[in-house]
């Protein structure tokens, strides 16, 4: 007969936990709010700043051609011999980034200091009140656009994602239209092409719908005043009834209606380019009283701000200490 064999094991004791201190820590609510306070701040991690220098000045004088609509014009009749007449508007004088957008800014001022092709005797082609208008577009030259150089140099910066870091967010954005550009597919399609259409935003609000689609390489650093005066110009603005027509020829692939959309926002008055050139640049560069620039990328938030209101209501301090603490 098996026998059974009972081991006794000793029954361990329970884990005590750690005594307490039999000092007890009252935590208050100034000994809370003051060690939130002196606490650091995390690092808040951001890209570094862009270099928007100013690095060359540029103007554009720009003018109202009253007789370039006129019947008795012939299809050979160019801008400037139409234009003899003028009503000028202004100057513009424009600040370009060389550093941020070498590229860019190199091309666009070949197409202002050029003798021929440039934007001199070109038409600001359309105009959106409240927001942009367009000017550089390649095309005839008897209708005012114009044929950029043959040796300007192709820009890559188009497929640079550090090219569209700069926002629309105030008048006097100078970009380069790329999502804007209107010029016909067939020059698109041409080995040889260079875009070369700019916008000038007006305000007097910002253009988000511009952001991360077109490169800002300036600002307008004097002549605001002419840009707001161009905005305000009469534009051709269709019926409701013509764009719904217009919705349809295009559902139903009429190639007619692309070519009528190209007169919407076409100013009533011929506005122009009478005359371009670079400008000396002052101070070497310095982009003192320049517009703040915002960057496309919003930056962290800061999760936390002293209040000294706030600190003074709920600590009882006096303005020595408050001081401190918010330094």
């Amino acid at each position: 007969m098996a026998t059974l064999v009972f081991m006794a094991f000793p029954i361990p004791s329970p884990i005590q936990p750690p005594l307490l201190s039999t000092t007890i820590t009252s935590i208050t609510r100034r000994s809370l709010l003051l060690s939130t306070a002196l606490s650091p701040l995390p690092a808040i991690t951001s890209s570094p700043p862009l270099d928007t220098k100013i690095t060359d000045r540029v103007f554009m004088d720009f003018s109202i051609c009253p007789n370039y609509s006129r019947s008795d014009r012939t299809v050979s009749d160019s801008l400037p011999s139409i234009c003899a007449d003028t009503t000028p508007l202004g100057r513009v004088v424009i600040g370009l980034y060389g550093h941020l957008v070498p590229l860019t800014v190199s091309n666009f001022k070949t197409m202002c200091t050029s003798s021929l092709p440039s934007y001199k005797n070109t038409l600001i082609h359309k105009i959106f009140p409240g927001q942009f208008f367009l000017a550089g577009r390649q095309g005839i030259k008897e209708k005012g656009e114009l044929h950029p150089p043959l040796d300007l140099a192709r820009n890559t910066e188009s497929v640079d994602s550090r090219a569209f870091l700069l926002r629309h967010s105030r008048p006097g954005v100078v970009s380069l239209c790329l999502s804007e550009n209107d010029d016909d597919d067939d020059v698109k399609l041409d080995p040889d092409y260079r875009n070369v259409e700019f916008l000038i935003t007006t305000g007097p609000g910002p253009c988000p719908q511009l952001d991360n689609k077109n490169i800002v390489f300036g600002t307008v650093l004097e002549g605001l005043d002419v840009v707001r005066e161009i905005a305000s110009i009469p534009t051709y603005k269709p019926s409701e009834r013509i764009r719904q027509f217009n919705d349809l020829a295009e559902f139903l692939g009429d190639e007619r209606a692309q070519n009528a959309r190209a007169l919407w926002n076409k100013p009533l008055k011929a506005v122009y380019i009478s005359d371009c050139g670079e400008l000396k640049l002052l101070d070497s560069g310095s982009t003192k009283n320049l517009p703040s620039i915002r960057l496309a990328i919003r930056p962290k938030t800061i999760p936390f701000a002293l209040n000294r209101t706030y600190l003074n209501n709920m600590l009882g301090s006096n303005e020595n200490q408050l001081a401190t603490l918010s330094s």
